[in-house]
């Protein structure tokens, strides 16, 4: 019941961190500020973000429960602290306040944090590890189109 339990706190916050987002990006990418952004030709069709996003943190929360599980350190706490805060922050950045290249910073450093998450903690989750592989794939994406736009805009 502890796993269960675990999943469920972490599909609250991971849920919770993604209705934040959206409420920090303010509609923008509606806008014509977004709109006129010279975008990568790889750019995915706007639908395919919410479907990425739920996948991701639906796994990422299955992911967190496992580990919390196994490992209740609190360094483990503090680095998903740190993934919740620079997750959150970019839309605010980017979208929000238009900040291109602080928000290629954000996404590089909360790509490195999911990093870190798969190659300190593979050891202990085995191919539980797989579970996390959905959001640095993503990230790894993300963080080319925001570069694209830094850098053609």
């Amino acid at each position: 019941m502890k796993l269960v339990k675990g999943i469920i706190i972490f599909l609250i916050i991971n849920f919770g961190a993604l209705a934040m987002g959206t409420l920090l990006m303010n509609n923008e990418p509606q806008t014509t500020w977004y709109a006129s952004l010279n975008k990568a030709p790889w750019t995915p069709p706007g639908w395919l973000f919410g479907v990425a996003w739920s996948t991701i943190m639906l796994c990422f929360s299955i992911y967190m429960a496992y580990l919390y599980k196994l490992k209740t350190e609190a360094s483990i706490l503090v680095l998903f602290s740190i993934q919740f805060v620079l997750n959150v922050s970019w839309n605010f950045l980017f979208f929000n306040k238009h900040f291109i290249l602080l928000g290629l910073i954000c996404i590089l450093l909360l790509t490195l944090v999911v990093a870190k998450f798969l190659f300190d903690y593979k050891a202990t989750l085995k191919y539980k590890s797989l579970l996390i592989l959905p959001y640095l794939v993503w990230l790894c994406i993300a963080t080319s189109l925001n570069a694209y736009i830094f850098i053609y805009n």
